[in-house]
């Protein structure tokens, strides 16, 4: 039996969808994403866990430039590329404030940062700290755009995802695939319906990663300086 877990941050902090054999296995809610992935892993020690976790968080810092990843996956999403962020060099995501940050990405890249990519700041740095817990053969970074785009046959949704058609049409790809979320999901129920779908959807990726089936954009990855892949997986 192969376990993953699909995880978005939302405003309580992550939920994660888990599916087993490519089917719901449950959903949960964590303050924090350590302790999540400390939970599959110690799963995972006792025979029954997670073997991959695909997280919709950007994973992998360049030292320089922008990380093609961002670039390429907007380019496939059409109108709905404002949903990807372009990810900037590592050490602006040192600067303690957004003027700060903005200053320093403008020294290394020639241009500013939005304040909706930095908005990302403080879950981007937690998760990037979790990469030597998890291990890079373990923890992948996706994004679930990227991931509908894929389920829809490589086009682009019609509908936001925080419209009522965007979240049917959304459910009804995931349904599609064999990922049936149940009307009921417990505490998760209170996390806004969008990031439960995208956590299902980075879970559906997360499945194709440990069947060997993913693809990264871009093909092939970059590499940051520790030799991690940069690449956002589908």
């Amino acid at each position: 039996m192969v376990a993953v877990l699909g995880v978005d941050a939302c405003t309580a902090g992550w939920v994660a969808v888990e599916l087993r054999d490519a089917r719901f296995a449950g959903a949960r809610l964590a303050t924090d994403l350590r302790s999540l992935l400390r939970e599959a892993e110690e799963a995972r020690i006792g025979g029954g866990g997670v073997e991959v976790v695909a997280v919709d968080m950007p994973l992998g810092l360049l030292d320089t430039g922008w990380r093609r990843a961002d670039a390429e996956a907007a380019a496939l999403l059409g109108r709905l590329r404002g949903s990807v962020f372009r990810v900037p060099p590592s050490e602006v995501w040192q600067e303690e404030y957004y003027e700060d940050a903005n200053r320093r990405c403008r020294e290394l890249t020639g241009a500013g940062l939005s304040r909706q990519s930095w908005g990302l700041a403080v879950k981007l740095r937690e998760a990037n700290g979790c990469l030597a817990d998890a291990g890079a053969d373990r923890l992948f970074e996706v994004h679930p755009e990227v991931s509908f785009w894929a389920l829809a046959g490589k086009t682009p949704l019609a509908h936001r995802k925080k419209s009522w058609a965007g979240q049917m049409a959304r459910r009804s790809l995931l349904e599609a695939a064999g990922v049936v979320l149940p009307d009921e999901l417990g505490d998760v129920g209170r996390v806004p319906p969008d990031d439960v779908l995208d956590a299902a959807a980075a879970a559906w990726s997360a499945q194709r990663i440990a069947q060997g089936r993913a693809r990264p954009l871009p093909d092939p990855p970059q590499y940051d300086s520790r030799g991690r892949a940069v690449a956002i997986w589908y």
